[in-house]
């Protein structure tokens, strides 16, 4: 039997387990398969969502590239991108850790001292959690509530041919920031320092302390011009084709109009790397990939211009067998894109 990757394995584990009338009846509007759920209790008008991640330390960390603040501060900042990414508003978390000999009381504090930061951010109380002992390496698991406007939480199902597809910013930062650190780790005596020196803080930064989307989010729900909404949590192309199955569209995207960032294309240069690749496959950026109607798009780019985000369009919806296509800047070709990105269980995943 070959191996399934990550989704694979939830649809194994989930599928069928309980009715459509079951869910509906307690209250779910939308259940597994989206960045966050949707339910219904909150009060008329409004409906919580609730999401949850999970952090694993030799997975998601290592001591070599994040201290334990940032460890702390990024466990709550992807739960936060989970609601900004249905338009919602962050609002309460549980959290729950299991802790191993090696993480005595003061490196806790410090991930608590980070966790908080980060909460206050984004005006989340924490409201409890779990905590048990572990033989090895520490897992931290948070779960963020949040809520929406009843019927306004963009779900990744509503592109339509003809939209544009968009990103609320460059990606490609955080895996080109934990390709440096990993380098600097591997390294010994001066050349550790040297490498250190050269460091660009704007790459360490962003995967140590990314920025949930919030705002970005809260914008496009309450317009109602985002159709389709995902954050780029595991890379631009895998991103792309969770909306483009879920819709049922063929996503058109143009190398050309891909936001690279200047910090991105010198470190990319200068180490043997493409800044398209990390672009399109890095992940942990927590930007927004969506759609919307190109009817609304300059008034979209002009309120988020407003707020200090930025609109950059890099492809369109077309009708189609679900997937996801690039047209080359080089040649201006279109080529299937390839459905990569970070995915647990994957072959070669660590």
């Amino acid at each position: 039997m070959p191996s399934l990757d990550e989704f694979g394995r939830i649809r194994l584990w989930t599928e069928g387990r309980q009715t459509a009338d079951f869910l509906a009846r307690a209250g779910v509007a939308l259940g597994i398969g989206d960045d966050a759920a949707i339910v219904s209790g909150e009060g008329p008008g409004r409906e919580w969502l609730i999401a949850a991640d999970t952090m694993v330390e030799q997975v998601h960390f290592l001591d070599e590239t994040m201290g334990e603040a940032d460890v702390g501060y990024k466990a709550l900042a992807v739960n936060v991108s989970d609601i900004a990414a249905m338009g919602g508003e962050p609002k309460f978390a549980l959290v729950s850790v299991c802790v191993p000999p090696a993480w005595n009381e003061e490196r806790m504090r410090r991930l608590y001292d980070g966790l908080y930061e980060c909460a206050e951010r984004y005006g989340v109380a924490v409201i409890g959690g779990d905590t048990t002992s572990a033989p090895q390496d520490l897992v931290v698991a948070v779960t963020v509530i949040g809520t929406v406007e009843a019927g306004r939480a963009i779900r990744r199902s509503g592109a339509r041919p003809g939209q544009a597809v968009f990103l609320t910013g460059p990606t490609g930062l955080s895996a080109a920031g934990l390709h440096a650190l990993q380098r600097i780790a591997a390294a010994e005596g001066a050349e550790r320092d040297r490498l250190a020196a050269l460091l660009p803080p704007r790459l360490a930064q962003a995967h140590r302390r990314p920025v949930p989307s919030v705002k970005a989010g809260r914008i496009l729900a309450g317009t109602g011009w985002g159709a389709s909404l995902n954050d780029v949590s595991d890379g631009v192309a895998s991103e792309a084709w969770e909306l483009a199955e879920a819709s049922g569209v063929r996503l058109a995207l143009k190398e050309k109009l891909l936001p690279l960032s200047g910090e991105l294309s010198a470190y990319a240069g200068g180490n043997g790397l493409r800044a398209t690749d990390l672009a399109l496959f890095g992940g942990e950026d927590y930007v927004l990939l969506g759609t919307a109607d190109k009817s609304c798009e300059q008034e979209l780019r002009e309120r988020l211009r407003a707020e200090g985000i930025p609109l950059f369009v890099i492809g369109e919806v077309e009708e189609g067998p679900p997937g996801v296509e690039l047209e080359e800047a080089d040649t201006g070709l279109r080529k299937p894109l390839a459905k990569r990105g970070y995915n647990h269980f994957a072959e070669g995943a660590v």
